[in-house]
């Protein structure tokens, strides 16, 4: 199965590091970031939780709530977490679910339905398409992807201002320009005409071209 964007997210029930979930029920009300790991004591993905720890407040204050998973079990899992507090010096105080059964992964299309069906036996790069994020919104729909070879290492700030344009755009109906960040002017999205874009944006915008409508981004 093939995974979209505004697809509903393949809901599933797992173990965590902090006890069984329900995907959906987990995430509530809420937006949800899960990230994919190929393995657990891999190095680049230690770094990548211990930057994801990092930044959790981060994300919760923008009513997001932080979510790993690794073709391991959970008992793999918690002593990873030792190392990553150790080495990267922040505890991992978010789940990470177990998939020793390959079966969220695949859901997500991350690995084939012909990969089996265990963890055992299967190195990193028996896994290495288990790299993606997905960002999920309170409709428990997919707003956005990432996939990252095994050899690079994900950008945590990026993923934030991902979410910040994700959650900006799904309220205010605006669209974010290349490399934009919090506070940067936005485009009116083109599904807006003229006649709406005046009574949300009494002040008017810029148009360097027809199809461009520039705004201060709105609060």
């Amino acid at each position: 199965m093939s995974l979209r964007i505004n697809d509903i997210a393949p809901n599933f029930s797992a173990d965590t590091t902090h006890g069984p979930i329900n995907f959906h029920e987990w995430i509530g009300d809420g937006w949800a970031i899960m990230f994919s790991h190929p393995k657990d004591f891999t190095p680049v993905c230690t770094t990548e939780l211990g930057a994801a720890a990092a930044l959790e407040s981060e994300f919760a204050a923008r009513n997001c709530k932080l979510i790993g998973i690794s073709v391991d079990g959970v008992n793999d899992h918690v002593a990873w977490s030792k190392d990553i507090e150790a080495s990267q010096g922040h505890s991992v105080n978010y789940p990470l679910i177990g998939d020793p059964k390959l079966a969220v992964v695949k859901a997500y299309d991350m690995l084939p339905a012909d990969a089996g069906d265990s963890c055992d036996g299967r190195t990193a790069v028996d896994n290495l398409t288990a790299r993606s994020v997905f960002v999920i919104g309170p409709d428990k729909k997919v707003k956005a992807t990432i996939t990252y070879p095994m050899s690079t290492g994900r950008n945590f700030p990026e993923i934030l201002r991902l979410l910040d344009s994700c959650q900006l755009t799904a309220e205010k109906q605006v669209a974010t320009p290349a490399n934009w960040k919090q506070g940067d002017d936005v485009i009116i999205a083109p599904s807006i005409s003229d006649e709406e874009a005046r009574k949300r944006f009494p002040d008017g915008w810029k148009q360097p071209l027809p199809y461009i409508r520039v705004v201060r981004q709105p609060r």
